[in-house]
């Protein structure tokens, strides 16, 4: 069984990506580096999911400011940019895919990952908005390609909180890269091995 996993490159100003200093230490999977820019990033998604013909896919990202491993629930057809993406395109109110559906569930067991990460001591929880920016939108993507071209892929995404060196001096959340691994492989062990997601409580108030 082939896993993909994949993270970003870094964006707005940071001199690295949480997503890909974790994903680069898991082992025995196929580990993806993508720009943070609308399109290019799908494009060369679409190309790694061609190349590798994965079971499970998971795409990772960064999401600053939060303080545990969040597995993302719905994709949403919204380009919505807050700040421009890394060629300086800034989307504003734009499906990711034009005439597609207005959400897509993630096809992981969201809740068996997280509980998969929690036992391996890291913390984390399902999240219900992967946001507007290029993670929705590589998010979004993803669950299209699989819903109308790969139905047998499993799919999904996860955001990872700052790295350590990150969040130095602006009192936010940090995780270290390797904590963020362990949460990773646990969620792709979760991913291979669960079929009917666990009924737990995962969801918010706002």
């Amino acid at each position: 069984m082939t896993i993909l996993l994949t993270g970003f490159e870094p964006f707005d100003g940071s001199s690295v990506n949480p997503s890909w200093e974790a994903v680069k230490l898991v082992q025995g999977v196929r580990a993806v580096r993508l720009p943070c820019v609308f399109g290019e990033a799908l494009d060369r998604l679409r190309a790694a999911v061609s190349e590798h013909d994965p079971s499970v896919v998971v795409c990772v990202g960064q999401a600053g400011g939060r303080p545990d491993v969040a597995v993302e629930r719905v994709a949403v057809n919204l380009d919505d940019a807050r700040i421009p993406d890394n060629a300086g395109r800034q989307p504003i109110d734009e499906p990711v895919i034009r005439g597609g559906p207005a959400a897509y569930f993630a096809t992981l067991p969201v809740k068996a990952c997280v509980a998969a990460a929690r036992a391996a001591s890291v913390p984390a929880s399902v999240s219900q908005s992967a946001g507007a920016f290029v993670c929705n939108h590589l998010f979004y993507g993803l669950m299209h390609l699989i819903a109308t071209e790969r139905p047998r892929v499993r799919g999904g995404f996860v955001h990872l909180p700052f790295t350590p060196e990150q969040a130095l001096g602006r009192g936010v959340p940090s995780m270290p890269s390797a904590t963020a691994a362990t949460a990773l492989t646990a969620i792709v062990t979760a991913a291979v091995s669960v079929g009917d997601d666990l009924r737990l409580v995962g969801g918010s108030l706002h």
